[in-house]
């Protein structure tokens, strides 16, 4: 009898533990479902902007949801869209699909720079990309 009841308790104990760790699991880990991303862009590299923006596209077609924020030298992106043909289609297929960018407006005032292609962002707007999207990135 006592060998019957050890052995539900541990098979209860090992079903309970299963459940639990099932439970536990991230949402974001499931690739079939679609997750928050936010990007931070602290670069003014053409290469690494311009496969960050192909990789917010593909995000985006993916039906995931993709906001940027550019900071510091990251805000010459609207420079470089303007001289990098490359680098100009993959932000307005971004904008086009209805992407969100935001960029430091501290860090354009101290390059004397005018903003086109993003909302200016303070702060606030940067910590918002970061605690509301569950996978965040930076380059």
């Amino acid at each position: 009898m006592k060998k019957l009841v050890l052995f539900i308790a541990l098979l209860l104990g090992c079903m309970f533990q299963t459940q639990a760790q099932a439970l536990a699991q991230p949402e974001y880990n499931d690739p079939d479902k679609p997750t928050t991303i936010g990007i931070i862009i602290s670069t003014n590299d053409e290469e690494t902007i311009w496969n960050v923006m192909r990789f917010a596209n593909y995000s985006i077609e993916w039906g995931n949801k993709v906001s940027i924020f550019l900071l510091g030298k990251g805000v010459e992106i609207e420079g470089l869209s303007q001289t990098n043909k490359d680098i100009k289609e993959q932000v307005d297929k971004y904008l086009d699909l209805d992407g969100t960018i935001y960029g430091c407006q501290v860090c354009f005032q101290s390059r004397k720079q005018t903003n086109k292609i993003c909302k200016l962002g303070c702060i606030q707007d940067m910590y918002d990309v970061v605690k509301k999207n569950k996978v965040v990135l930076t380059f």
